[in-house]
Formats: structure tokens, sequence, C-alpha cells
């Protein structure tokens, strides 16, 4: 672990001089570019040159300058009191910068004056002076304390929340919302237009849990049961009679809400098997990605996976990827009869050339590396439209795709939605330790899918009423 320690204005003497090499990264470049204004932080086109700008080349450079003064000479405690600098050239991921920094003048009582310069090779990409106040104090500060910075080069969420902007909400019923973190979601939700909650569950206990945190239930419906079971019941009841579009799951087991909603006769079961979807945005990763399924199904058949599949291709042509690239992962990319993965994935893809699948691109197996990485694709040519650029990731498994996305949670910082599909109404299955920030995504995903659902139901029934209007002449005239 790095340590940070200073040097004083008193340690520090004319002629003080130090040297960094540094790899630019292409991150680096990245946030330089955003925060220059030299890229569009809209644009996600993962061909978009690694190189800044020219301007962005100098951001760069004094960058590099001020974290050497800030971090190492004078250290932590130094002030950046004002600078005379020149730019020229411009810097890319993969250039290797040299920068100095070496004390010129010293000025009472603490002022620094340092002479600064970086180069790539010969050439100079900044070079002048920079005046800063030094600590007086000595001060050692851990890299630990340093601001975790990830980097977005697009923003899903962002791209969701505008689509549901012109939209009314989504009447969606709220099961068992007896703790502060789901009736708050759902209220917030409500707040910015993604649905119309209706509060389904002990009435006592949600009107207790809004008086403790000051929230109005008066704009809200409010159908009371006695308990959480009878909160499932009463919810798939809702939207079984059309009088709600979606459910949102509150404080009751997903089992509990999933066991009412998979009930033989009086369910919301459809002809597809029911799975969920993770909608993320991950930092690293240049388009929106699905992962499919890491919450319900523990172990899909084939049969299963059929569905699994084609219930994440329909969701992302909802959320606008028109032919969506699916990856069927396997912890290699090529079929070995010893592992039932790979052979599946095998099957799904023939499937998919049958047109048993449809409205993708499938290809599989492929490993994890070769199905986000263009580069580990081509390392391994790999000869595939979905290798590296992969819309839709399907895991063997549940524990696989637990794994997977909760990593890339973790690990990469990326933000998720999560979605049941495959019944009459999505579903989201929200879960305590979920931000706002995801409970709202998780509820555009909803409102999104809730209306192109009840778009296509309206011109299913359209269809029927034109074909029997166009069959009745037909029959008067036979019996005349």
């Amino acid at each position: 672990m790095t340590a940070y320690r200073n040097h004083t204005f008193e340690q520090i003497e004319p002629g003080a001089t130090l040297v960094v090499h540094h790899m630019v990264t292409r991150q680096e470049v990245e946030l330089m570019a955003l925060v220059s204004g030299e890229a569009d932080p809209f644009v996600s086109d993962e061909d978009q040159a690694a190189c800044s700008g020219p301007a962005c080349a100098g951001v760069s450079a004094e960058a590099l300058v001020h974290g050497m003064l800030k971090r190492q000479l004078p250290g932590p405690g130094t002030v950046i009191l004002a600078h005379q600098l020149s730019y020229a050239g411009q810097a890319c991921a993969g250039d290797e910068l040299v920068a100095s920094i070496t004390a010129l003048e010293k000025q009472a009582p603490d002022r620094i004056v340092f002479e600064c310069q970086v180069r790539r090779g010969d050439t100079v990409l900044l070079a002048g002076t920079v005046t800063v106040r030094a600590p007086l104090t000595s001060q050692v500060v851990d890299e630990r304390e340093a601001p975790n910075v990830v980097l977005r080069r697009h923003d899903v969420f962002a791209h969701l929340f505008r689509e549901c902007e012109a939209q009314p909400a989504v009447p969606c019923a709220v099961v068992h919302p007896c703790d502060a973190a789901s009736l708050g979601g759902a209220l917030e939700a409500a707040k910015h237009g993604l649905i119309e909650p209706v509060l389904v569950g002990p009435e006592a206990k949600i009107r207790a849990v809004a008086q403790a945190n000051g929230w109005d239930l008066a704009p809200h419906r409010l159908v009371p049961t006695e308990h959480s079971h009878a909160a499932a019941d009463a919810a798939v009841a809702l939207a079984r009679s059309g009088e709600v579009q979606a459910l949102m799951k509150g404080s009751l087991h997903t089992d509990e809400l999933m066991g009412a909603v998979v009930a033989s006769g009086s369910g919301l079961r459809s002809g597809r098997r029911v799975s969920h979807v993770f909608v993320m945005d991950v930092p690293a990763y240049p388009r929106m990605l699905l992962v499919t399924d890491a919450a319900i199904n523990i172990a899909p058949t084939i049969r299963d996976k059929v569905d699994i599949v084609q219930n994440a291709i329909d969701l992302a042509h909802v959320l606008g990827v028109v032919e969506p690239k699916v990856a069927i992962l396997a912890a290699v990319e090529t079929v070995n009869p010893e592992m039932p993965a790979t052979i599946d994935a095998a099957m799904l893809c023939k499937m998919a050339d049958r047109g048993q699948i449809t409205g993708a691109r499938v290809d599989g197996p492929l490993a994890f590396d070769n199905a986000v990485s263009v580069e580990a694709a081509q390392t391994k040519h790999i000869v595939s439209d979905v290798a590296g650029r992969a819309d839709i990731l399907v895991v063997p498994n549940l524990e696989a795709g637990n794994m997977v996305a909760k990593q890339l949670q973790y690990l990469a910082g990326a933000d998720s939605a999560g979605i049941v599909l495959g019944a009459r109404v999505p579903i989201i299955l929200t879960s305590r330790a979920d931000s706002v920030r995801t409970r709202l995504a998780s509820a555009a995903v909803l409102k999104l899918l809730a209306r192109a659902q009840q778009e296509k139901a309206a011109q299913l029934q359209a269809e029927r009423l034109e074909q029997v209007s166009a069959a009745a002449p037909q029959a008067s005239g036979g019996l005349a």
C-alpha cells in the first residue's frame, strides 16, 4: 500500500528535482477528454479514437505535473497557486511520458516556484512554471484516502430515463412494501413518473413505515391484506384483471411472490419460461449489457434456455437494440462433450440458425473474455459477429450468472437494473442492497417493457377484429 510523505517548505532546497515515467492509459485519456470538453459524454462508439486532441493533451500533462507536486514534491498539503505553461502535440493511450519538476525559487513564508516539463520522446508536450504553497508541517497520506473515480463511457440508465419521459406512469402493484427501502423505492419511482403504485399488504405496517419516514400515502391506492402470502395473491389477481400492468417486490421473500406468479390456474403464466435479466451499465464496456439468468432458474434445461434467450432478445428490442448479439457463455470456446454448457451453447446456436430463436445473432460457446473483448477473440482467432461485442450474456446456470453480475457490480463499478420476464406482466425483484438509482432504473425498464407489451396486445386485438370483420361478409354470403 502506497503512502505519500510530504517535504516541508524548510526541507526543500532550490535544485530539488523529481522525474516520473508514466504510461498513458485509455481511461485517463477518456476522462481528460470528458473533463476538457473534447469528447461527447453520450457517445459510446467502441471505435472512438484513443487519442486526445491538443487541448486534452495539455490537460493530461498538466494533471500529471499537479499530481507530482501534490503527492510527492512537496507532497500532501501542497496548494497550487499559479502556473505559466505552454502546451504542444498530443498524447495517446500507450504513450510513455517523462515528467520532471525542479524547485527554482523559494519565497518566504511558504511559496516555491517549480520549473516543469513533460516530454514524449523528443517532443515537449508541456513546459513552464508552477507556483505552489508548500506545507509547513510533515504529513503522511495513505493512497486508500484518495477518491475512487469511475469513468462511464456512456450512461445507459440516463438513456432509459429519457425514453420514459414522454410516456404515462405504469400502474404497478407493489407487493408487501413493509420496510423503508421497498416503500421508499416505490414512492421515488412514482415521484419520477415511472410507476403509479398500488400498495398491497398489511395496511397498519405500510402506514407505520410511511409515518416514520414522513411520506404521504394519500395520493396512492392501498389494498389491505393480512400477510405477505395474501399480498402476493392479491397483487397477482390485480394483474390478471388488468388493474395493474406490472409487479414490484417489496419486503417479502422472492419465493413467496414468484410462487403466486407461477401458480397453475391462478398465476400469470404465459407460454414462456419465466426468467430474469440484469440490465447493466459497465464503465469499461462500450454498450448496454444484459446478463441472464442470474436470479430465477437454478439449473435450466436446454428447453428452458431457449425461452431464457428469447426473453432477453425481446427485452433488448424494447430497449432499442435492433439486432442484439447473444453470447452463450461457457468456460471455453470449443464444444467439449464433457462440458454440458458447451453442448447447450452449440444446440442454441443451431436452433437460432433454424429459426427456433429469432431476432438476434447468437454464438457460442464463448468464454467470458471472448464474449466482451475483441482483442481476446482475435488472439484466439475466433471469427464471429458476436465475439467481443456481445449485448446479451447467457450464463450456464444461476450460480455462474450471480457471480458474473455481482463481480461486474462490485469490482467493475457497474450499475444494474433487474427485471423478470416471461409472465403476463413484467416484475421487479428488488433487493435491500439496491441503491435508489438501481431501483429507478429497474422501474424505467419495467415501464418501457409494460408499455411495449400493452402496445403489442392492442395490435393483436386489432388484428383479430380485422380478421373477424373480413370473415363476417363471407359467412353471411354463404348463408344466403
